[in-house]
């Protein structure tokens, strides 16, 4: 199985003592997951390394024989100015430090600090890096505007402007080890978003969803981090969570929004963290997955409302992703038409039927408020149904129908003209309805009056009298 590298560029440790390279690997490695690591004890070989061109950040040890610290620093900045370089010395030297950050480096380092100070140290310039990354790579996608692993979205059908440069960003932040939000309506495809990034990622491991709406605190810890033998009254085996299932592959949370807050607090620290405790247990594990959430609620005037954390909402918030509502693109109707008739014949055993000239028209006008679900549970149903060569619209007009009136009260309790100063005449209103109804329907006399409930001879007739 092809290992998970964390950064995606090499981090090279530079000092000539090999006890500290190995220490300093190995504390990488378990408290922050950083696995790309190239050690090096010779100064005179590292711009030989650099030059290889897989390096992006050099972690250099100040007192080493020729040349020193000080000199491979000049060189790297002058050579290699797109690398980053941390000094991390023996000495505690303000002067020294001052002079470092002179030549251009990023952060100074004492070898002595803590543990977690060295390991955050690292952690903030391969942010800064990855950021840095992803800008030039977001960049050379918008100018170019041409995907590079189209077949990654070969199962999201659209035509539509900005879902294309939706996919354009989902290539330049899929391999970033950050976590990204999904955000749109119910039924708009965030799955199949969430699934293309998993794809483009490059980890090894494979995509585990979790639908976490509705979990209690208790539930959701123990399906993330999973619980050990006696964790609590039943627990009579260890169980892995989804975390540990995931590896190094992606954990899809979807319904995020639903979370409570107490839950909001274990998912905060696991993501800054990068660790968790299993139910039960006292020794922590590393993640290794990369997280992907998603979510159709309006996260903002969640926060705004005190239902969301805000420290949560602003990590989440690193790489985002709306996926627009059907009825924003409603030139993806005629092509989901298409697709979900062959679905749904080969799914049925029976012959893709042929639909109505009218019936992409006669769904363009309809809001879809369960957007490609909703359409898809259309087709389904209309085939299903089918017998004839051409399909019927019935069923379509039908959902619709309900729909339209489940969604829609009474005008009687809605009156429209409640805030007119001056009420139409009934000719007025007449022609400001019969002008509403050939817009929606795009012309077609036929769309438009199913819409205003008349024939479409009635519909003619008033159209030739306006006119006069």
């Amino acid at each position: 199985m092809k290992k998970t590298l964390f950064p995606t560029f090499g981090i090279l440790l530079v000092d000539d003592e090999p006890a500290w390279l190995k220490s300093f690997a190995l504390t990488l490695k378990s408290c922050a997951g950083i696995n790309n690591i190239v050690t090096c004890q010779e100064s005179r070989e590292v711009m030989g390394l650099l030059d290889q061109g897989d390096i992006g950040l050099v972690l250099l040890d100040l007192t080493m024989p020729q040349p020193c610290g000080e000199t491979l620093l000049q060189q790297i900045g002058e050579s290699h100015p797109e690398i980053m370089t941390i000094i991390v010395s023996g000495m505690n030297q303000l002067e020294t430090a001052v002079r470092c950050m002179k030549l251009g480096a990023f952060d100074y380092i004492v070898k002595t600090d803590e543990e977690d100070r060295l390991v955050s140290g690292v952690l903030r310039a391969v942010r800064i890096l990855e950021l840095q990354q992803e800008f030039r790579t977001m960049s050379d996608r918008m100018l170019s505007r041409e995907l590079k692993h189209p077949e990654a979205f070969v199962d999201i059908v659209t035509c539509d402007p900005r879902m294309h440069d939706l996919f354009n960003y989902v290539e330049a932040v899929s391999p970033s080890h950050q976590p990204l939000l999904i955000t749109g309506e119910s039924g708009v495809g965030k799955e199949l978003v969430a699934r293309a990034v998993h794809a483009l990622s490059g980890c090894s491991g494979p995509l585990v969803a979790v639908n976490v709406a509705g979990l209690d605190d208790t539930v959701f810890a123990d399906t993330l981090f999973g619980h050990v033998r006696g964790a609590y009254t039943g627990a009579d085996q260890a169980r892995p969570g989804m975390i540990e299932q995931a590896g190094n592959g992606t954990l899809f949370l979807d319904e995020i929004g639903d979370l409570s807050i107490a839950s909001q607090v274990k998912l905060l620290r696991l993501l800054q963290e990068g660790e968790y405790f299993p139910l039960g247990g006292d020794r922590p594990k590393r993640m290794n997955a990369r997280i992907v959430v998603a979510t159709h609620r309006d996260l903002a005037a969640r926060e705004a409302a005190g239902q969301f954390r805000r420290d949560l909402y602003y990590r989440l918030c690193t790489h985002r992703i709306n996926i627009p509502s059907l009825r924003e693109r409603v030139g993806d109707i005629p092509l989901l038409l298409d697709y979900f008739l062959n679905e749904a014949a080969k799914s049925l055993g029976k012959k893709k039927p042929t639909p109505p000239k009218e019936l992409a028209q006669v769904l363009a006008t309809y809001s879809f408020p369960g957007n490609v679900r909703e359409l898809r549970g259309m087709v389904y149903n209309a085939v299903s149904l089918h017998k004839e060569r051409i399909l019927s619209m019935e069923s379509f007009l039908k959902a619709i129908g309900q729909s339209r009136d489940t969604a829609n009260p009474p005008l009687q309790s809605q009156n429209p003209f409640a805030t007119f100063e001056r009420l139409p005449t009934f000719v007025e209103a007449a022609e400001l309805l019969v002008e509403e109804a050939i817009s929606r329907a795009n012309g077609v006399q036929a769309i438009a009056a199913r819409l205003l409930g008349i024939s479409a001879p009635a519909l003619n007739k008033r159209l030739k009298m306006s006119r006069k």
